[in-house]
């Protein structure tokens, strides 16, 4: 059985000191396999709030899988935006954007998907998704998990209002083929799971969309309070716990569980697939 522990949009620059200590402390305590923190580090790519960043990624457990978001790509310093986006990122954050984490058991990959012309909203370029399923390959039979910065799935009833990344049906084919099990993303700053074929119905594979709501942010929307999700998963199960900040601490306020079944994953019966509070 591995953990992993799944955190997104800390937005440095609009963090809540009391919340992030806190979440640190959580972390600590759960002492996950891996960290994942699924972009958007940063509030404007700005070098004091990418120090923060960095300070606080060194409070966390090891080891980190780390990917780009928007925020971490400069918005009013134009020069900067087009010919160095993600210098900054790279200097403290992480020098590999498209990173991969290998154990005996686990393949997670990361995928930049924060772009300069298109600054809220992310894609892949046809170059990734080619890159990704060799990588998927060379995972053998892994559990495989996917992390990216913007969503493949939108949430649960809103199947028009939410820009998903960009070649994300094309992506959907190599995960699936690949046999990913799960896919992690924030941006949204709202926490929600299901099934990815329920937005990509010719898909074979049931892969687990996993959205994040912002960690330690004041950037909160559709009254979420701060939360992160802690994921168990071996073979044959997958359970997804979901952290909220109660204005004193982190504590679990749903779970999960999925079961393996030959198309991939199946939420248990009476699981809420959506856990949408």
């Amino acid at each position: 059985m591995k953990t992993i522990a799944h955190v997104s949009d800390l937005h440095f620059g609009r963090e809540l000191p009391v919340v992030a200590a806190a979440l640190a402390a959580d972390l600590q305590a759960a002492q996950p396999s891996l960290v994942v923190i699924s972009g958007d580090f940063t509030q404007r790519a700005r070098r004091a709030e990418f120090a923060a960043a960095r300070d606080y990624l060194a409070t966390l457990p090891r080891p980190q899988l780390a990917v780009p978001g928007n925020h971490d790509v400069p918005l009013f310093d134009v020069a900067r935006r087009f010919l160095a986006p993600l210098t900054r990122y790279r200097a403290f954050i992480a020098a590999e954007t498209d990173p991969t984490f290998q154990d005996d058991e686990l393949l997670v990959i990361g995928l930049n998907t924060a772009r300069s012309f298109t600054w809220k909203n992310g894609r892949l370029s046809v170059e990734q998704i080619q890159a990704l399923a060799g990588r998927l390959r060379a995972g053998g039979d892994r559990i495989k998990v996917v992390v990216t910065h913007h969503p493949f799935l939108p949430p649960p009833g809103d199947d028009t209002g939410i820009a998903l990344v960009g070649r994300a049906a094309h992506a959907v084919e190599v995960l699936g083929a690949g046999e990913v099990d799960l896919l992690l993303a924030g941006h949204l700053h709202h926490g929600y799971a299901g099934d990815i074929r329920t937005h990509y119905p010719a898909s074979t594979r049931a892969m687990v969309a996993l959205q994040a709501g912002t960690a330690i942010s004041c950037r909160l929307r559709l009254g979420e309070p701060n939360a992160y999700n802690l994921i168990q998963v071996d073979r044959a199960q997958l359970t997804i716990e979901v952290r909220e900040w109660n204005g004193a601490y982190f504590q679990a306020i749903r779970r999960t569980i999925y079961d393996r079944n030959a198309q991939g994953w199946q939420a248990r019966a009476g699981s809420d697939p959506g856990m949408v509070s």
